[in-house]
């Protein structure tokens, strides 16, 4: 795989992550309204949306050690509070048991919002 498609690959993937995200969230904020939401699958797709940003920050680490890419200012800080942002969520699931669904709800939202600024930021002009 050349720098071009890896680079590509990034791009694309920086949208499944920010809808995933977006989606995951939005659910959960759903489930906290609506008990019939509450489903083992929405555990499940929330795992996967949340995955998706450590395979992002991979393909962003491999552009930049591999090919000697460089990123414009922010866009890799954005991808890394992003990763912070989910081990953060993680580590409160016990103390916010009571509100979980609000948790990961407006957690999941928080990781689409810094998804769109990394994708942003990361716009060459």
């Amino acid at each position: 795989m050349n720098a071009l498609m890896l680079v590509d690959l990034h791009k694309s993937w920086a949208w499944f992550v920010i809808i995933a995200n977006g989606l995951a969230g939005l659910w959960a904020l759903g489930a906290h309204k609506v008990e019939s939401l509450r489903t083992r699958a929405l555990w499940w797709f929330t795992l996967v949306a949340e995955l998706t940003v450590f395979v992002q920050a991979t393909l962003g680490v491999i552009i930049v050690n591999k090919y000697k890419l460089e990123f414009p200012q922010f866009h890799a800080f954005y991808g890394f509070v992003a990763i912070i942002a989910v081990a953060i969520i993680y580590s409160y699931r016990n103390q916010m048991k009571h509100k979980l669904y609000l948790l990961y709800g407006f957690g999941g939202l928080f990781v689409m919002g810094l998804g769109i600024r990394a994708l942003l930021v990361g716009q060459v002009s």
